[in-house]
């Protein structure tokens, strides 16, 4: 699913070059549930960048579904990652001024997908995380557990291949934060969707199948 060869990127700063990511290597396989660790200033968020091709590695190579990053020009990029990537943030990263329904439908609308089929899709999906009832609110009159909910909503109902998951408990009380990732693996599950995951809480590991540590691959402080 995942195959990342000897990927380096690396950053100019003034008069130095700064290796934020060094020769990492390790593969995925479809449907994992991976956690990607590291100290801050790891790669963490370089890392994720790469895989959901929002940067590009300075060398080395990338490989989703056997075919190589590289070779594609930003066209397929950008349809790559409208179909086949999910991001789910910290911060939600919600729209403001749209309701709830309104934020888990926007990636299909981009899509182009029917109104009745968005209309469909996201009423049940929101009925079946206890938001039936709070459609219409926009996200500062949710709750953070209930903006985490809308957040992975969105980032699932276009059932994309891999979810890319940036601290997207890091705000949540404990029974927010493992609501929250219950769900995540719940919905992944039941799609066989590949799940990476950037977390700092040690607690949580023993739930996934693999960890990616970045300061043992080779990384450098960014």
């Amino acid at each position: 699913m995942i195959k990342l060869e000897d990927l380096c990127r690396n950053f100019q700063v003034g008069d130095q070059v700064v290796h934020a990511l060094d020769n990492i290597n390790f593969e995925i396989t479809s449907g994992e549930y991976v956690s990607i660790m590291g100290p801050s200033g790891s790669g963490k968020s370089t890392l994720l960048n790469v895989l959901g091709l929002l940067d590009s590695p300075t060398s080395g190579e990338y490989r989703l579904d056997d075919i190589s990053t590289a070779t594609m020009e930003d066209d397929d990029l950008a349809a790559v990652r409208q179909s086949k990537i999910g991001f789910v943030f910290q911060s939600f990263h919600l729209v403001p001024r749209m309701n709830a329904f309104e934020n888990v439908e926007l990636p299909m609308v981009l899509a182009g997908l029917a109104p009745a089929e968005r209309k469909r899709r996201v009423e049940s999906a929101l009925e079946r995380v206890g938001l039936a009832a709070r459609l219409d609110h926009r996200p500062d009159q949710l709750s953070g557990g209930e903006r985490q909910r809308v957040a992975i909503c969105r980032a699932l109902l276009p059932a994309p291949r891999v979810i890319l998951a940036d601290e997207a408990t890091g705000n949540l009380d404990p029974a927010a934060k493992q609501q929250a990732l219950d769900l995540l693996f719940e919905q992944c599950n039941a799609r066989s969707t590949t799940l990476l995951m950037v977390t700092h809480d040690h607690g949580l590991l023993e739930q996934f199948a693999q960890v990616v540590d970045l300061e043992a691959l080779g990384t450098a402080e960014a």
